[in-house]
């Protein structure tokens, strides 16, 4: 038996690496550096390594490898993009990350224990959760060009593991930030045991954990169909978990209501782009010819998604389970892109997720500043004339109500229109209709946020607009132009979207 040495592309991997890399420097400073110096140390690193990261994806944009990793790895253009997406989404989360109000004071301690008191007491800081941010972010960008099995399952449990972790890092209401984390943990579990009952039926149908041996394998019709089936079947569950499809959602609104807001803002938004980008990537290379067996399904879990997120977020008082369930309607509005099955399809659901992440951490960034004296305040009733209040913070969350409502002059009645059309255009009439509906449904609920905020008399009950630091106002600057920007002149991304926008079989 001869041993063959591994073939790496270096310049490909370097984003990884240089992430991963960053976050084990993390490791090294929590356990050697002084206490006081960690979060400066910690921001320090975090940021230049998902820089230096972005510097380095930008440098092999127009590389192309079917196998920069001995067959383990693809890189190609919709790789870049959804790559860079994540990076650039990451970057502006680790500056709402920074703002360490957020987090607790000692993550190990029993919430209300003699323990956490002395660590409020001695105003103790949480910086664990910078390398565990680098330790996601690197499971995300391997995530989208996985072109086997077993390194997709890798990626989705280092993307997952850190996730789990820093839910139950909340501050304040300990005790719903752990059992988010805890519902999240289980259920993540459970869809990762789907997932890989998903692999073994597809290494049985195909006798390959490849997804150009598996596409093979459909094409030449040599496997059994029922293992082809049951294989899509759990492997879809486990990918639909992580973006909260219907009906696997069930640990959407707790564990964004539980989970610090930050933690919040940065999951709904790169994990969707790291998710859908897989999703893409298996259906459109992997399973495309195997649509008429898979495509009735999916166009039924995209339906009831929509309506299903749309309709029970309106009766939502609750500001963080509202946009829970917005994300979940949100994630029926990709799917259509995915169903579609065309190059339109592929640039609208890039757009998307890079449009619908910025609106999304933005939003999650306004959430912060509104507080009394016990914390956050998301219960929209105290919302209430904040217009009136600071005109600003309420016109910038207005802003990104009206994107995810995909009102015209946003960056996200651009991205409903793209996917709406790529919809259209691959014949997937009902998926339309339903996207329609659901969006105006969705309306309904933004706008009566909208209304509340401006039109309703403040209610005095200690509900307070703070004065962000700079790098949450950073956060939100930035995510708001965007967002603002993409609305009004959004041709120069989607072209630069279309150029790159493709996938290597």
């Amino acid at each position: 038996m001869t041993f063959e040495a591994p073939v790496l592309h270096y310049s490909i991997l370097a984003p990884i690496l240089i992430v991963l890399g960053g976050a084990l420097v993390g490791v090294l400073i929590e356990a050697f550096a002084p206490r006081a110096s960690r979060r400066s140390s910690q921001l320090f690193v975090t940021v230049a390594s998902l820089v230096i990261a972005l510097a380095a994806l930008l440098r092999v944009r127009n590389q192309v490898s079917v196998s920069a990793a001995m067959g383990s790895v693809s890189f190609d253009g919709a790789g870049f993009l959804l790559q860079a997406s994540i990076l650039i989404i990451a970057i502006l989360s680790v500056f709402l990350i920074a703002d360490q109000e957020n987090f607790t004071a000692l993550a190990a301690a029993v919430p209300g224990s003699e323990e956490e008191r002395h660590s409020l007491q001695a105003d103790l800081r949480v910086t664990e959760v910078y390398p565990l941010t680098l330790f996601a972010v690197a499971g995300m960008l391997l995530f989208p060009i996985s072109s086997d099995l077993i390194t997709l399952f890798v990626a989705l449990e280092m993307l997952s593991l850190p996730l789990y972790l820093m839910a139950g890092l909340s501050r304040r209401r300990r005790l719903m930030s752990q059992e988010s984390a805890l519902k999240y943990f289980l259920l993540g579990a459970f869809s990762s045991a789907f997932f890989l009952f998903g692999i073994a039926y597809l290494y049985g149908y195909s006798a390959s954990i490849t997804f150009s041996g598996i596409q093979a394998s459909i094409v030449g019709g040599s496997g059994n169909d029922v293992f082809l089936l049951l294989g899509i079947a759990f492997i879809s569950v486990g990918l639909l978990f992580k973006v909260g499809a219907v009906p696997f959602h069930a640990w959407t609104p707790d564990v964004y209501q539980g989970a610090p807001t930050a933690v919040t803002g940065f999951m709904a938004a790169a994990t969707k782009v790291a998710a859908f980008g897989a999703i893409l990537r298996i259906y459109y290379v992997t399973f495309a010819n195997a649509q008429w067996q898979w495509k009735p399904a999916l166009v039924l879990i995209a339906i009831i998604t929509m309506v299903f997120g749309s309709v029970v977020a309106i009766s939502q008082r609750d500001v963080k389970r509202m946009l829970a369930y917005s994300s979940i309607a949100h994630a029926g509005f990709l799917l259509s892109g995915v169903i579609a099955l065309s190059k339109s399809g592929l640039e609208a659901s890039i757009f998307y997720l890079f449009a619908y992440g910025i609106a999304t951490l933005g939003a999650f960034a306004v959430v912060t500043l509104i507080r009394d004296s016990a914390g956050e305040v998301t219960d929209l009733n105290r919302w209430s004339g904040l217009g009136k209040r600071s005109p600003l913070t309420a016109s910038v969350f207005a802003l990104f109500l009206l994107a995810f409502a995909g009102i015209p002059l946003t960056s996200g009645f651009i991205g409903k229109f793209s996917i709406f059309s790529a919809a259209y255009e691959s014949g997937n009439t009902s998926l339309l209709i339903a996207g329609v509906l659901s969006s105006a449904i969705a309306a309904f609920f933004y706008i009566r946020v909208i209304v509340l905020m401006f039109f309703k008399d403040s209610v005095e009950d200690g509900t307070s607009v703070v004065i962000p630091s700079a790098l949450t106002t950073t956060t939100i600057a930035i995510t708001s132009a965007v967002t603002l920007i993409l609305g009004i002149y959004p041709a120069p991304l989607i072209n630069f979207i279309a150029t790159f926008a493709t996938f290597v079989r």
